[in-house]
């Protein structure tokens, strides 16, 4: 596992950018881009991307380009180009006038195909794209030349119109570049420029039926708008000779990609193969499940735009390949909210509490603070009256040893309220379970503390039940058993590393403040954890919260319990 440094320090981008700067390359200009396909929604891993880019053009005074790959119709929709501009301005980031589509340069593309034929440095190939693969070699023996390499430049350029034209149908023919099968780069070996696909573009229309590749699109749509530093994960590398070779054959703005480590975090996967047979197959109930590492899954939990930037800065920007704790994103969510959320009391696990001597037709109110890190926040009333909810595990008829909460006989603190002492215990008569605690509460003790000065150790949160509104709380954990989800048995899915208990669905009580609680609000629910006001399910008559986190980390003490049995 990797350590980053928790901080904003130097990296090896900001290094390279700052000494171009300085050397007056591109006369001192910075401008970078984030290149997004269009065909799903963008996870936590493209957030670091684009942080990135946006970053470092913010840093250096310069634009980022928001340019979708809008190349592959038949994949690509607009309700995800919609998406990945909300999740983008969500997150922080402006691009203004600098939105750009490849689609935009198709007829600049083709002249520049064009001239590669008259060049001599393409050509239309009638292989399938099986034969193509065969063809191709392997990483030990050097690839072979296609039958169709040498021919000449005229049949080539009329060929290459014709596919234009619509004459062929999909896969008749696909045009190549022509540098060298015998590379020790794949990805020199004659890479594919153009196919055939006979689909409609969500913007061209019917203009056109070839479409290029990712290869040939992104280095001259980088020379196009003049980005000077195109900063892409490191699964790019391989490709950045051929990134160079298109634009030296065609002379013109010589863009210069880098790359740095992909991110990868621990019980998750952001293969977005993965992540769609998750979707697709029913594992989860779409895109935006809190469970999912996307965006908007994040969002719709409870994640902050401000914890995933701070996340992403002190995983911080390194060459190699690295898996990061999730520990480390929950501990900046965690950290992000402790500062802005409401505090507000709820129970998850409803017990019912009869205070026996308070009097059946009082009611009063008790002074919340709503959040002691933030003294601007204020304070709430909270109702009180004499039958209350405590959560169920706040109670041991037979209360071992360091237990501090509810138990017969003892006395412990309603927080903001009084202290109570068990006298009873009520339970079921078939089943023996508990369902009612009777008990005596100390009128001297509102506000939780004692004229007398006896101290009690254990404080516990509750709820009027008169006043309480009922709620669903959908309490999310990890989605994964295995910390390296991916990596599979043989014979075995990754799907088998799905965590049955991933969410836990519960009917619990909540105070009344929270009965205008908006939509995409987040709460601190006191002792349980930070919760957001679903987004889709919630209405003002159903209330669905989400756990986004707990307040602390469980699965450490899962995780070291499970290393002593072994």
């Amino acid at each position: 596992m990797s350590s980053p440094e928790e901080s904003s320090s130097s990296h090896f981008i900001r290094t390279i950018i700052a000494e171009d700067v300085q050397a007056g390359k591109h006369d001192g200009k910075v401008i970078t881009r984030f290149p997004p396909e269009p065909n799903g929604y963008l996870h936590i891993g493209n957030a670091k991307a684009f942080c990135i880019n946006f970053g470092m053009a913010e840093e250096f005074g310069g634009p980022c380009h928001l340019r979708f790959d809008d190349t592959n119709p038949v994949k690509e929709e607009q309700e995800f180009i919609d998406a990945i501009k909300e999740d983008i301005g969500w997150m922080g980031f402006v691009w203004g006038q600098h939105e750009y589509y490849a689609s935009d340069y198709f007829e600049q593309l083709y002249q520049w195909a064009v001239q590669l034929i008259k060049d001599g440095k393409a050509y239309v190939d009638d292989l399938s794209a099986e034969e193509i693969r065969e063809y191709r070699g392997t990483l030990t023996q050097p690839g072979k030349n296609s039958p169709f390499r040498d021919r000449g430049m005229e049949e080539n350029l009329d060929l290459f119109k014709r596919m234009r034209d619509g004459e062929f149908p999909d896969g008749a023919h696909v045009l190549r570049a022509k540098i060298d099968m015998a590379s020790g780069n794949m990805n020199m070996r004659d890479p594919v420029m153009y196919r055939i696909l006979h689909q409609t573009h969500p913007r061209t229309g019917d203009a056109w039926c070839i479409y290029p590749t990712y290869d040939f699109t992104h280095g001259q749509s980088d020379s196009l708008e003049g980005i000077t530093h195109s900063l892409c994960s490191l699964e790019f590398e391989d490709h950045r000779p051929l990134y160079d070779w298109f634009i030296a054959q065609l002379g013109i703005f010589p863009s210069r990609q880098y790359e740095f480590a992909r991110l990868n975090i621990t019980y998750t996967t952001l293969s977005k193969r993965y992540l769609r047979q998750l979707v697709e197959g029913g594992h989860v109930s779409g895109w935006d499940d809190p469970r999912l590492p996307t965006l908007r899954g994040m969002r719709r939990r409870g994640y902050t735009p401000q914890s995933i930037r701070i996340f992403i800065e002190r995983v911080g920007v390194a060459k190699r390949e690295n898996v990061i704790e999730v520990s480390l994103l929950e501990h900046c969510l965690r950290e992000d909210l402790n500062k802005r959320a409401p505090r507000v009391m709820a129970v998850l696990r409803p017990l019912r509490v009869v205070l026996i001597n308070y009097p059946e037709d009082k009611e009063e109110e008790l002074e919340g603070i709503n959040n002691p890190e933030d003294p601007s926040a204020g304070t709430r009333n909270v109702p009180f009256s004499r039958v209350l909810y405590i959560e169920r595990d706040d109670f041991r008829e037979e209360a071992p040893r360091k237990f501090f909460r509810l138990a017969p006989g003892r006395e412990v603190r309603l927080r903001y309220g009084y202290f109570i002492t068990c006298v009873e215990v009520v339970k079921d008569e078939s089943s023996g379970e508990v369902i009612e605690l009777r008990c005596t509460y100390d009128p001297e003790t509102r506000g939780g503390s004692s004229p007398d000065g006896r101290k009690v150790k254990g404080t516990i949160h509750w709820v009027s039940a008169q006043h309480a509104l009922e709620a669903e709380a959908r309490l999310y954990d990890r989605l994964f058993i295995s910390e390296s989800p991916e990596k599979t048995e043989p014979g075995k899915n990754f799907t088998d590393n799905l965590n049955p208990d991933s969410l836990e669905i519960v009917s619990c009580q909540v105070e009344p403040s929270l009965a205008e609680a908006a939509p995409g609000s987040i709460y601190q629910f006191e002792r349980l954890g930070y919760f957001c006001v679903d987004s889709v399910d919630s209405e003002k008559d159903k209330l669905v919260f989400n756990r986004a986190v707990p307040l602390r980390d469980s699965w450490k003490k899962i995780e070291r319990q499970a290393s002593r049995k072994k």
